[in-house]
This record gives structure tokens, C-alpha cells and sequence, in this order.
């Protein structure tokens, strides 16, 4: 599959001209996703995958950020981002500039953490959020027994 890397500045315009006909006619985003490199100064790669119906042709674009640093959304060109971008916001905690709705999708409002950056320890919760809305402990022996004979 094609690829191309693209400055956050341009995302929106070089989208608008990919979607339409002089720019390869790609009318949807497939996929959006994310990867963290926590050792690099541009930790994040955001991750486009395009379409074209009328070409047959797919093509992705890819975007790097630093933690902390927005990204402009591309719900204005594709719908589909809307859900997309909230699940990489959820996940790795990428801010998206100008997302009509951006808050979580997967995870509870007041959850800490996101869980798919590298440097989110798998085996830790948020326990107070726990604590506080499940009224047990996180990891909890009880929690996840379906019988028991205590």
C-alpha cells in the first residue's frame, strides 16, 4: 500500500484534496489508528487508511505528534474519524483540535491512564475509580470468581 508521511499542518487540506476527484476520489477512511514510540520525541504515529471506490486504490497517510501535542481533526472531511479519533484520545490520550464530541468512547469519564501508550502498566487499574463506582478492590480474588467456597 502506498504511503505517505504528512506534516499535522497540512493534514486537513492534503485529506480534502485526496477525497476528492483530482486527488484519487479516497471517499473513506477506513481505519484510523495510532502507535506509540515512547523513546522518540514524536511519540505518537497517527495512522490513515484510505479508500477509493471509483480507483480501486488504497493509500495511507501517516501523521507524527508529541505527547501533549494536538492534531486536527479530519471528521470535517470523513465522518467515520469521529468514533476513530475518540478511541485513539481514549487509548493513547492524542488530543484532536476541533472534534465536535472528543471525550471516551471505551473507557469511563473519570478512568486515569490510557492504556495502549507503552509506558501504561497492564497489570495496574485506576484503582480509585474502582474503588470508588465497583466498591471492591481492582484485581480482587472475589471480583473474578464466578463461584467460590468461602
Amino acid at each position: 500500500m502506498p504511503s505517505l508521511n504528512v506534516a499535522k499542518e497540512h493534514l486537513v487540506a492534503i485529506c480534502q484534496f485526496l477525497k476528492g476527484p483530482e486527488g484519487g476520489a479516497y471517499a473513506m477512511l477506513t481505519d484510523e489508528t495510532a502507535a506509540d514510540y515512547p523513546k522518540r520525541e514524536k511519540r505518537f504515529d497517527i495512522i490513515y487508511h484510505l479508500y477509493s471506490f471509483e480507483h480501486n486504490n488504497r493509500l495511507r497517510l501517516r501523521v507524527q505528534v508529541s505527547a501533549g501535542e494536538k492534531i486536527p481533526s479530519v471528521v470535517g472531511v470523513w465522518v467515520t474519524a469521529n468514533w476513530l479519533e475518540r478511541e485513539i484520545y481514549d487509548m493513547f490520550g492524542v488530543i484532536y483540535e476541533g472534534h465536535p464530541d472528543l471525550k471516551r468512547i471505551l473507557l469511563p469519564d473519570g478512568w486515569v491512564g490510557h492504556p495502549l501508550r507503552k509506558d501504561y502498566d497492564i497489570l495496574k487499574q485506576d484503582e480509585a475509580w474502582v474503588k470508588a463506582n465497583l466498591a471492591s478492590r481492582a484485581g480482587s480474588k472475589k471480583q473474578w470468581l464466578v463461584a467460590s467456597d468461602e
